[in-house]
């Protein structure tokens, strides 16, 4: 495993800490944000953000996912979304059933009514996040989009360069 790089320079040292300061701000600026939703989501709709995010995950993918395919795309372990799921189940928000010759494996897709939950919700999610972002100018915000695209791409690449991809 290679040594941590430390800073050779003063420079070096200040662009270290400028960089620790920004990561600090994306946390808390996401922390923020993250809190307000999920305050909005019980208040509004008796609801928590993961259980939003497995509908939203399964907004995207009507034909179903697995178990497996909704924690990766979540980025959860499965035992995260199990007790979402099965709760979305008996809610009759989403539908589970195995594939024809595989009784280990079962996909979970929307129901009717867990769309037109999802869709009130949906609609709600993104005049908050309109309002919640509305002092930024749009020019910012794709100034913003990029950066960030570009700070992900430089943690992938410096996380497949030690071996952790």
């Amino acid at each position: 495993m290679p040594m941590p790089a430390y800073p050779e320079s003063a420079a070096e040292a200040r662009d270290g800490k400028e960089k620790l300061r920004l990561w600090l701000r994306l946390l808390d600026c996401t922390h923020e944000i993250e809190r307000i939703l999920r305050g909005r989501f019980r208040e509004d709709f008796g609801i928590t953000l993961p259980r939003f995010d497995v509908l939203a995950a399964l907004d995207r993918f009507p034909e179903g996912l697995t178990m497996g395919q909704l924690s990766r795309h979540l980025r959860v372990s499965q035992g995260n979304v199990t007790g979402i799921v099965e709760r979305l189940a008996g809610e009759g928000e989403v539908r589970r059933w195995n594939p024809p010759g595989d009784r280990r494996t079962f996909y979970i897709a929307l129901t009717e009514q867990g769309q037109a939950n999802f869709d009130r919700m949906a609609a709600a999610h993104q005049a908050w996040i309109d309002d919640l972002l509305a002092g930024l100018e749009p020019e910012e915000i794709t100034q913003l989009q990029a950066l960030l695209t570009r700070a992900r791409i430089s943690a992938e690449a410096e996380e497949k360069s030690h071996g952790h991809a």
